[in-house]
């Protein structure tokens, strides 16, 4: 009897289509599930027949709690080498393989480039003023000569500092975990607290990993120390920043507009509060969706199958 594998979340309906899933048929049937399940019992009752699951990022967390209603998992594949939805002490007490797979390094850059771009000309409002007939309603803000901080000098925020240099932006740093040698390396300067940067910046952008230290980082203190002509971008975790915080800064006037890709839930609900704002940009958690990164994914997703099969699993987390 063959193994049943679910592809859950595969929003654009391209699973299938990004990896040769044929390598598995003789052992494996897969079936794609294109739409969000966010019901917990109905989810569980969704997944109870599969032997192995794979998810995309974390649009649906697996806690101890959904893992116990799952007898028969056996593998569990997730979509780059990180992912803190998954309960991996509860996962490995199951039983339950985790796997990882592989992506491309800039995706994540560029769109964080494409929310900053967009708030400081205004592409939004001036795309719509001109399908509409209209022509110039606004002023953009430039980025020459402007300050970028960035919060998270790693791959991504190491990237993303690399561009703002490159459009003549003064740019700097700060983490809990930055050093002088590597923003000496970048060629940035390293702010001397969260504070400094958040209040010297014209642009702030967030490139941190989310755990205890940094739950909450940005708060109403926080965001009350930046400049009311600055923007904040987040493409990295939701709970950094403080929901309710950004909501009254925005409304209130204490920063001028936020970028965001990441929401503290996804998809983000039809009445949000973050769809209707004017001075925020919004899109559906991109960072990570382009072409050549799903195949990636999707590629790497069939490799940890085959070699789960084969008894001798890779890129395993935990």
């Amino acid at each position: 009897m063959k193994l049943q594998c679910a592809i859950l979340d595969d929003y654009q309906q391209v699973a299938l289509d990004m990896a040769d899933w044929s390598a598995i048929s003789d052992r494996v049937d897969v079936k794609v599930f294109s739409q969000h399940i966010a019901s917990k019992d109905e989810l569980a009752q969704t997944l109870e027949s599969f032997d192995i699951i794979v998810i995309m990022r974390e649009r649906t967390p697996f806690r101890a709690s959904l893992l116990a209603r799952l007898p028969k998992l056996k593998l569990l594949v997730t979509t780059g080498m990180r992912n803190a939805s998954i309960d991996l002490a509860a996962a490995a007490a199951s039983g339950v393989v985790v796997s990882g797979t592989n992506g491309v390094p800039a995706h994540t850059a560029e769109l964080t480039w494409a929310l900053m771009l967009g708030l400081a000309r205004n592409i939004v409002q001036e795309h719509q003023a001109v399908r509409g007939g209209g022509w110039q309603s606004t002023l953009g803000t430039d980025l020459y000569g402007k300050t970028l901080g960035v919060l998270g000098l790693g791959k991504l925020g190491g990237r993303v500092a690399q561009i703002g240099q490159a459009f003549g932006m003064k740019v700097q740093a700060w983490s809990q975990n930055l050093t002088q040698e590597r923003a000496d390396e970048l060629g940035v300067r390293r702010t001397s607290s969260k504070q400094e940067l958040l209040a010297s910046s014209d642009f702030v952008s967030i490139h941190l990993v989310l755990s205890d230290r940094t739950r909450g980082l940005i708060g109403a203190e926080a965001l009350k120390l930046m400049r009311p002509t600055a923007y904040l971008i987040n493409t990295s975790r939701a709970a950094i920043v403080d929901r309710d915080a950004l909501a009254e800064a925005l409304q209130n006037g204490w920063i001028a507009g936020a970028g965001l890709d990441v929401y503290p839930l996804e998809p983000l609900p039809e009445d949000d509060l973050f769809r209707s704002l004017p001075n925020v940009l919004t899109t559906p958690h991109l960072g990570y969706v382009t072409k050549d990164n799903y195949a990636v994914f999707y590629r790497d997703a069939v490799e940890d199958i085959q070699a789960f099969l084969a008894g001798a699993p890779v890129r395993t987390l935990g």
